[in-house]
């Protein structure tokens, strides 16, 4: 049985039981990779430090606030479809597919190049999920994870400028 089945809610959306199972148990898995992600972004900015402390403070606190829209948006798709939003910190906890981002972590380099191997990730599934609505003909779903994946592909960009030169 999915996460999604046993709390299926009724909605007027026309999309059949078959195929907005599989799309709210992939924006659930996509929440909690989201949601995780958000976690290691604030965990960066709380505890970044160096020559560049203010710059990536603010940076990340920025890409953070974008996270936090994303899994509003992705956790209210879920609900629209009938499903219910799995989005507690345990739950993002025990299913997410993001790395785990070392505690111990302070040097402002060695915190963007993890979150840009964090972000990469992020991008390759939501791309997967792109596909994956597509398939079960889910325009909307697909739309959303398209949006995300542009503006983290761009937080991408950001990121990775700050290792080059």
């Amino acid at each position: 049985m999915s996460m999604a089945t046993a709390t299926e809610l009724e909605t007027r959306i026309d999309i059949p039981l078959c195929s907005r199972e599989p799309m709210i148990d992939l924006l659930n898995q996509q929440l909690a990779d989201t949601f995780d992600l958000y976690s290691q972004i604030k965990q960066a900015h709380w505890n970044v430090k160096g020559m560049k402390f203010m710059s990536l403070h603010v940076l990340f606190d920025d890409l953070a606030a974008n996270f936090d829209r994303y899994a509003d948006d992705i956790a209210e798709r879920a609900t629209a479809l009938g499903g219910l939003a799995r989005g507690t910190a345990r739950l993002a906890a025990t299913n997410s597919q993001i790395d785990e981002l070392p505690i111990e972590m302070t040097d402002g380099k060695e915190f963007v190049v993890a979150m840009a191997d964090r972000f990469a990730a992020y991008g390759a599934s939501s791309r997967a999920a792109i596909k994956r609505a597509e398939d079960e003909n889910d325009a909307v779903t697909a739309d959303l994870f398209t949006e995300i994946t542009r503006e983290v592909n761009k937080s991408l960009y950001f990121l990775e400028s700050h290792l080059q030169g």
